[in-house]
């Protein structure tokens, strides 16, 4: 943060440029404005100017406050002659012994008699000094990088009683007038945390500030041991909203490297962390349970879509880092809870009664099927998504009670629950899940003929239904079963597809390639081995 020197103050010659600032009823100044420092340490071309630098300085503008302002003494070491003694300090004032006062005094001399060095050639510096001299009984002078330095006029008395870090300097040397702090990283912070050791009202005064000036305040106070500086940042904190990732990081990376003891952190942190080591089981089934129940459609539309991209969030974190097992198994209960409502339901409808229920009553049922099915949909895609959905195809391709009254229903009511069927062979053939043969198999053997019964509504009737996906989908999974069963399933569609056209599924992809694997692979493999044999049967003539 910065290197502690009892060093001197080198003398030189000063062009003065004097800057407002307020000074506190305790007779400080108030934290500066960074315009300062940023005008002052602008750097500029001494060649491009026409006029010698002896231009009287401007007079200082009036401020509202209880006292008078008091300037900031600007300058800029130059190799010039000698500006007005404003800035130059005094040997009083300097923060050196008798010896080196007389060897600066010598060099000075030496440089007056000496011819004047080029402009070009002259390091620069840029100094600032606040506070009343007349009134202060120490300096601090801070050095910042590329020469720049702030000579603070302060009261002994005051950083004793705010800061350890200014006590313990002061105690080790108990007449000493004037403290150096070198390679200072942000000395107009330095310089704000050093006015915040006057201000009474210290929380009001935070509050005008931004977060990320709040944590460059918040570093230099606890290097400086302001504890009630550092307090007053944490309550800060701890309130006011943080904006966007990149700000919580910051707050969050900030806060965890403050090392002193008794900094109470904690209230900040618990923002972002909770006492308890584990959450809740329960409080993702709680969230995942308020969506499957909700029938507000917009909303449940937006909250399903968040809940699936934090889910997506969560998936990547190492394993280690999640519960994945837990929770799994909560989303296979809300699975199963769904699928019993969904058999209830399709019960229901089947009902030969249930056409002469009244209107209300039929549509609050369709509409619950159709709910149902969205949720159970919604709950492949986070399995899908958690490479966890293996054991839902097993679930769905044993719904043969559910196939069966499936075909009693109307297609406006039922199919829905074909476009569940449809994600699973679309998953199976990108590989997102993968199944046993045996559950491929069951797979196709329900679900297969109740989508092609539905797939002509599907088409025309469903928006989110995507033909060629679910083709190639359903022409992959086909083609991963054992070739017998590839012949058997790709015969009965061929049936199907002569009937009914494009109210069918188009499967000829698929059927070329169970062709091709039929009758055209086994015919060049026979005559590879022919000609194999009769190469061999050449060699062992020769």
């Amino acid at each position: 943060m910065g290197d502690v020197r009892l060093n001197r103050v080198d003398q030189g010659q000063a062009k003065i440029r004097n800057v407002p600032i307020a000074v506190t009823p305790e007779g400080f100044w108030c934290c500066p404005s960074p315009v300062v420092f940023q005008k002052s340490h602008k750097p500029q071309n001494p060649l491009n100017k026409t006029k010698p630098s002896s231009s009287p300085p401007q007079p200082q503008p009036k401020t509202s406050v209880q006292k008078k302002p008091v300037a900031v003494q600007v300058t800029e070491r130059r190799g010039s002659a000698p500006a007005p003694s404003r800035l130059v300090i005094s040997d009083d004032q300097q923060c050196s012994i008798g010896v080196e006062r007389s060897l600066a005094g010598t060099s000075l001399a030496a440089e007056r008699v000496s011819s004047r060095p080029k402009i070009e050639t002259m390091p620069r510096k840029v100094a600032i000094e606040f506070g009343e001299p007349g009134t202060c009984d120490m300096k601090v002078v801070l050095l910042g990088k590329q020469g720049f330095s702030v000579k603070l006029s302060v009261h002994r008395d005051v950083l004793i009683e705010k800061s350890s870090f200014f006590s313990e300097k002061i105690s080790e040397q108990s007449d000493m007038s004037c403290l150096q702090i070198g390679d200072c990283e942000d000395v107009e912070i330095y310089v704000e945390t050093v006015g915040l050791m006057y201000c009474k009202e210290m929380k009001q005064r935070l509050m005008k500030q931004n977060v990320s000036r709040i944590l460059r305040i918040l570093k230099v106070a606890e290097f400086l041991g302001f504890s009630s500086c550092v307090q007053s940042c944490l309550e800060y904190l701890e309130a006011v909203p943080w904006v966007g990732d990149e700000e919580e990081e910051k707050v969050v990376s900030t806060v965890l490297q403050l090392q002193g003891e008794g900094i109470g952190v904690n209230p900040v942190l618990k923002r972002i962390s909770s006492d308890v080591s584990n959450v809740p089981k329960d409080t993702l089934s709680h969230i995942i349970e308020l969506v499957l129940k909700s029938n507000e459609e917009k909303g449940r539309r937006e909250m399903k879509s968040i809940v699936l991209k934090l889910l997506r969030e969560n998936n990547s974190l190492p394993s280690y880092a999640r519960s994945t097992d837990s929770c799994n198994d909560m989303i296979y209960r809300s699975c199963r809870s769904c699928l019993d409502s969904l058999v209830s339901l399709f019960k229901q409808a089947a009902e030969p009664t249930f056409a002469d229920k009244p209107s209300d009553g039929r549509d609050s049922v369709v509409k619950h099927i159709a709910l149902e099915a969205d949720n159970l949909s919604w709950l492949l895609d986070i399995l899908v998504d958690k490479q966890a959905a293996d054991e839902f195809a097993l679930l769905w391709a044993n719904q043969q009670e559910l196939a069966v009254l499936h075909a009693k229903l109307p297609i406006v009511s039922r199919y829905h629950v074909s476009c569940i069927s449809g994600k699973l062979y679309v998953g199976i053939g990108r590989g997102e899940l993968l199944p046993l043969k045996d559950t491929r198999q069951l797979l196709l053997q329900t679900w297969l003929q109740p989508l092609m019964s539905d797939y002509n509504w599907l088409q025309h009737g469903c928006r989110s239904f995507d033909r060629k996906l679910v083709e190639e989908g359903i022409g992959r999974t086909i083609l991963t079963l054992p070739l017998e069963d590839q012949q058997s399933i790709l015969l009965s569609w061929v049936g199907s597809f002569l009937k009914t056209g494009d109210s069918c599924p188009n499967l000829q992809r698929a059927f070329e390639v169970w062709w091709r694997r039929t009758f055209i692979r086994p015919y060049v493999e026979n005559q590879g081995n022919a000609v194999s044999d009769s190469s061999t049967m050449s060699k062992k003539d020769e």
